[in-house]
C-alpha cells in the first residue's frame, strides 16, 4: 500500500491527537492504588480537562469520580476507552468497548495484542497501541 509522504508513525500521531481531543475517558484498571500508573495517568487526563471514570472490579472512586466494576455498568457515553490490564485481558476489554459504542480504545505502553486492536479499527474506533497519553501529552507541549 502506497501512503505517499504519510509514514505510519505520521498517521499514528494523527489518530493519537484525535483521540486526545476526546474528553470522556473510561480507564479500565484504575484503582486508588497511588503507586500503579494509571493513577497518575488519570490525575493528568483530569488536569488537562479530560472526564475519568475509573472501571476496576472493587468500582472505588477515583480522583472525586464514582467507579464502575464494568464498562456496561456505565450509564453514560464513553469517548475512550483507557486499557491499563495485562496484554491477555485487553481483547476483552477491546471488545466491550466496541460493544459500548465507544469511539476509541488506547492499550497503554507494554499492552500489545493485534488482533485486539484490529478489530477495534475494523468496527470503526480509533485506536492506539504500546503509547501512553501522559507521553503524548509532554510531546505536544509548546
Amino acid at each position: 500500500m502506497h501512503l505517499g509522504a504519510r509514514t505510519n508513525s505520521s498517521m499514528t500521531d494523527e489518530v493519537v491527537d484525535q483521540i486526545l481531543a476526546l474528553k470522556t475517558w473510561a480507564i479500565v484498571g484504575l484503582s486508588n492504588n497511588a503507586e500503579r500508573p494509571a493513577f497518575g495517568v488519570s490525575a493528568l487526563l483530569q488536569q488537562k480537562g479530560h472526564r475519568i471514570v475509573p472501571v476496576h472490579p472493587k468500582a472505588e472512586s477515583v480522583h472525586g469520580e464514582r467507579g464502575y466494576a464494568r464498562l456496561e455498568d456505565i450509564e453514560f457515553p464513553i469517548d475512550v476507552v483507557d486499557v491499563f490490564v495485562n496484554s491477555a485481558l485487553a481483547g476483552v476489554v477491546v471488545d466491550d468497548a466496541i460493544k459500548i459504542g465507544a469511539k476509541a480504545v488506547w492499550l497503554q505502553l507494554e499492552v500489545i495484542d493485534e488482533s485486539a486492536l484490529a478489530r477495534a479499527q475494523g468496527a470503526g474506533l480509533l485506536a492506539v497501541m504500546n503509547k501512553c497519553p501522559a507521553i503524548e501529552y509532554r510531546k505536544r507541549v509548546s
